[in-house]
């Protein structure tokens, strides 16, 4: 089997073939390193990742040191068949420096910014994601300028009642007929969207669990 694999294959003239990292839950790339023969055997057989190092020439276990290791989830080649997509389950951090993917500096017209330890964005399809993680904080650094602290302080009660009217806001909004129904009915949905995710927080639910269980009902 594992020849089969290396045959449809292209490694470059050195034996080396890139493999981007990826994170199974939120879709962000965590890194890129280069794989040969040996560390891609070592990463099918083992379900951790292995990589080759160019600086010192040798495999190297990721996660080996630090524990930090990735979890093979799934592994894709692309169509020229000289590059390897790897989704992982990732153990603590991807980056060695401490920050959760190595693509933590931002690059535009006005340089190189410095690290940031929420970069890479997340993609727009699970910006949810990102604002389950802002609510998170707030609920643990409450700020009284937060409106979504004073919700959570507020109790269930409050929580609930909120989701009633924004539901309610979005029947209304889908009933309308007039050419600012569109606009309305993504603003009411956004808010009620919003605070079902307070709702998922206050009740000590994971965002994630809920993902997987839409996707285990996907047909």
């Amino acid at each position: 089997m594992m020849e089969s694999i290396l045959e449809h294959l292209h490694f470059d003239e050195k034996g080396l073939i890139p493999a981007i990292i990826q994170d199974e839950k939120s879709g962000k790339v965590l890194m890129m390193a280069y794989m040969n023969s040996d560390a891609l055997e070592k990463t099918i057989k083992t379900g951790k990742t292995w990589f080759y190092s160019r600086k010192r020439k040798t495999l190297w276990n990721k996660g080996e040191t630090s524990g930090h290791y990735q979890l093979v989830k799934e592994m894709y080649i692309d169509c020229d068949q000289d590059t390897l997509l790897i989704i992982v389950e990732q153990k603590g951090v991807a980056c060695h420096t401490g920050f959760n993917s190595c693509f933590h500096r931002q690059v535009s017209e006005n340089g190189i910014a410095s690290p940031h330890p929420e970069l890479p964005h997340y993609a727009l399809g699970c910006f949810a994601q990102e604002l389950f993680d802002v609510i998170q904080e707030r609920a643990k650094n409450s700020s009284p300028q937060s409106y979504t602290s004073k919700l959570l302080h507020s109790g269930g009660e409050k929580i609930l009642r909120k989701i009633s009217e924004e539901a309610t806001e979005v029947i209304l909004a889908s009933l309308e007929n007039d050419e600012q129904k569109k606009e309305h009915l993504q603003w009411e949905v956004a808010d009620l969207l919003y605070h079902l995710l307070v709702l998922v927080q206050y009740e000590q639910l994971n965002w994630y669990d809920i993902m997987n269980e839409l996707k285990k009902r996907r047909k």
